[in-house]
């Protein structure tokens, strides 16, 4: 992924190489896509036949690049007679600008010609590697192209036009142009990404932010969003770097949903450029203290979206939150069950944590009291759809053996949850933090029945059920012998009784005995967990550990953040303060941004963070991770109508200052310190 170049407007993205050319490929998803299509995936420039080598790409741009090049091979760089210059831009649509500049004394003719090409894939027929069933054909114009698939009610079409005059033929664009000396030649490209309805039109026509917008249009919203987050002040370079780029990066993943018309925050380049339950609500409690006007069309989109049948296909269930929404051929021809698919048993209990959450922070009880009846049903579902077993525990197995996630937590790929020799349990599978969030959600509920639902009677039931799930929890779930909770309970409800991350997530929830916290804070730090840079996904010495494999090893930003935010919660400051601090300096390595994963090699070995090599980026929640990290270290919670401000800054920091943090209490300051004494407290 180094050597790629990418562009984003929301879901509509570029992936290219560092010259500006796409070539067609299944093994990473190169092109200009748009709701998970492929609109272009061949894109090469070439000048008197030769393909172009960059000599300089500014790329600081979310929606921009420019690249500069040159012809020939690198020795040839020397006092070149001709150069080119790339600018592209992404708004719904996408511009490229071509400039030949001619640097010699003396008049030249060129031919410069541009390959373009789409075989309009669905990013699951990248992903699986699979053949097309429609068919594409080309329609050559004057200085355009026009590229359209059909595949029956199924139809997309790329539209491609030349300013200069130009020779079009099905496989592309020929300008032969001549260039005065020391003179330069120019020509803009337009590319229209067209997505059509039942009607035979864009259904994007008419929704106000899918259209194409200028650069400065889609920099002026973006800048805007940016601006309205608090301001941080603080010594520590890397720590202002990640905060800027995260900010930038939550920004440019925006994009209008079709559904609702409001924006949602997609959830990860390139893979993940649309709506995901897990993702969004983490990525939204992440975000939370800085900007929460995102919040709420996350929360109505989900719940608009909640799950109200039986459908084995889509593994959706009454009460469920989605998973997953795409809008590609393979969910429209239903190849996929992503149309939505609810393949997640996390994302219910989850979505009440942020439901509250959202209101702690802001004062928004109109919200909470709007979403009374999917509330319901979401605590309804954790104890009956959910609970496969009837044991009281949160279990996942999916209803479609054929195209459904067979892991159905955060770590769902399907090595993820393994016993310590690396035996693969049966299922249903009950890992340990879908029982944290649980519990947490209970306890959230009963607040929210309470406070904004007039039924104390459904309160004290859903507390009392909360402190029965904490007291069976450390009971089953515990691993006297060696002092853990197992990652899972299997079918007959044996420990799954592999060292994970996952016991750091029981923190965040507070479903574990204080008796047995510190035994869990000093796991997490101990060098079978952490690297160094952060903590692993699995423990070193487990039958499955590879620290290149995407869950058995490898280091999740945020991951992380929210096994740094229940340490806090339960007191282990200065623990918490080495995962911020490995983070951040992690984060030095990419430029601010944090991947979705990195490998979980121990830093002393590496001396930086080795990139897992299909990571992406950016993410949403891997952006949101140094804001949690941020609100970690300042220590930032709501209480009633207070917000406690406990700064525990880790040692070598120095100043931190986070200016007009918004909330239910107006704007308030919060200012730390290195090593500030835990009784330091300020109540707003």
């Amino acid at each position: 992924m180094s050597q790629l170049v990418s562009i984003l407007d929301g879901n509509t993205f570029v992936v290219c190489d560092h010259r500006g050319d796409i070539e067609p490929s299944f093994d990473f998803p190169t092109g200009l896509f748009s709701f998970d299509t492929r609109f272009l995936s061949t894109w090469l420039l070439t000048l008197d036949g030769e393909r172009l080598h960059a000599l300089s790409v500014d790329d600081s741009q979310s929606h921009r690049t420019r690249y500069f090049l040159v012809p020939g091979e690198p020795t040839h760089y020397l006092d070149a007679k001709v150069s080119v210059i790339r600018r592209r831009a992404i708004g719904g649509s996408l511009g490229e600008e071509l400039t030949v500049l001619n640097h010699s004394e003396r008049e030249m003719r060129f031919n410069l010609r541009l390959e373009m090409g789409s075989d309009f894939a669905d990013l699951f027929e990248i992903k699986h590697k699979r053949t097309k069933a429609g068919r594409t054909t080309a329609t050559v114009g004057e200085n355009e192209l026009k590229l359209t698939y059909r595949r029956e009610a199924f139809h997309r079409e790329t539209v491609i036009t030349s300013t200069a005059p130009a020779e079009v033929d099905p496989g592309g664009m020929t300008w032969m142009i001549l260039i005065g000396p020391h003179a330069e030649w120019t020509t803009r490209l337009h590319v229209s990404a067209l997505i059509y309805g039942a009607r035979g039109e864009d259904f994007r026509a008419t929704t106000p932010l899918s259209g194409s917008r200028s650069p400065a249009a889609i920099l002026a919203e973006q800048q805007e969003l940016v601006d309205g987050a608090p301001k941080l002040g603080c010594d520590c370079e890397p720590l202002a770097t990640a905060y800027r780029q995260s900010l930038n990066d939550l920004a440019a993943l925006r994009y209008e949903s079709i559904t609702l018309r409001v924006r949602l925050l997609a959830a990860g380049l390139p893979w993940f450029m649309t709506l995901f339950g897990r993702d969004s609500i983490l990525t939204s409690l992440q975000v939370l203290p800085f900007l929460p006007e995102l919040i709420p069309p996350t929360i109505m989109m989900l719940a608009g979206l909640q799950g109200h049948r039986l459908d084995d296909f889509r593994d959706e269930e009454p009460g469920k939150i989605l998973h997953e929404l795409r809008y590609g051929e393979t969910a429209g021809f239903e190849e996929q069950p992503h149309s939505p698919y609810y393949g997640s048993a996390d994302s219910t209990p989850l979505f009440l944590i942020l439901l509250d959450e959202y209101e702690r922070w802001t004062g928004d009880a109109d919200l909470v009291r709007k979403l009374e009846f999917p509330a319901r049903a979401a605590l309804a579902w954790i104890d009956s759809y959910g609970d496969l077993l009837g044991t009281g525990y949160l279990w996942y197995r999916t209803r479609n053996p054929d195209t459904g996630l067979e892991n159905q937590c955060w770590k769902d790929s399907w090595d993820s949850i393994s016993y310590a020799d690396g035996r693969l349990p049966g299922f249903p599978r009950a890992t340990c933090e879908l029982q944290g969030y649980a519990y947490d959600a209970k306890l959230r509920g009963a607040r929210m029945a309470r406070l904004f639902w007039n039924d104390p009677a459904y309160a004290e039931r859903l507390e009392r059920e909360a402190a029965a799930l904490k007291e069976r929890f450390n009971r089953d779930f515990w691993i006297p012998e060696r002092e853990y909770f197992a990652l899972a309970l299997d079918p007959e409800g044996r420990h799954v009784d592999a060292l994970s991350s996952n016991i750091g997530h029981l923190l965040w929830s507070g479903i574990v005995d204080e008796s047995r916290a510190e035994r869990i804070a000093r796991l997490l730090l101990d060098p079978l967990l952490f690297s160094g840079w952060g903590v692993r996904t699995l423990a070193t010495d487990q039958g499955r550990y590879n620290p290149v494999g995407y869950h058995v090893g490898t280091v999740w930003p945020f991951d992380n953040s929210f096994i740094a935010w229940g340490l806090a919660r339960y007191g282990f400051r200065e623990e918490a303060g080495r995962i911020c601090d490995g983070m951040l300096s992690a984060s030095r390595y990419f430029n601010g941004r944090l991947p979705e994963a990195f490998a979980g090699y121990d830093r002393r070995l590496t001396e930086y963070p080795v990139q897992y090599p299909t990571a992406c980026s950016p993410q949403a929640w891997s952006a949101g991770t140094p804001l949690l990290l941020l609100r970690v270290m300042l220590g930032l919670e709501p209480q009633g109508e207070h917000l406690i401000i406990d700064p525990a800054v880790p040692e070598g920091m120095g100043r931190v200052e986070l200016l007009d943090i918004p909330g239910r209490w107006g704007q308030v300051d919060a200012l730390g310190r290195s090593r500030t004494p835990h009784d330091n407290r300020h109540h707003r």
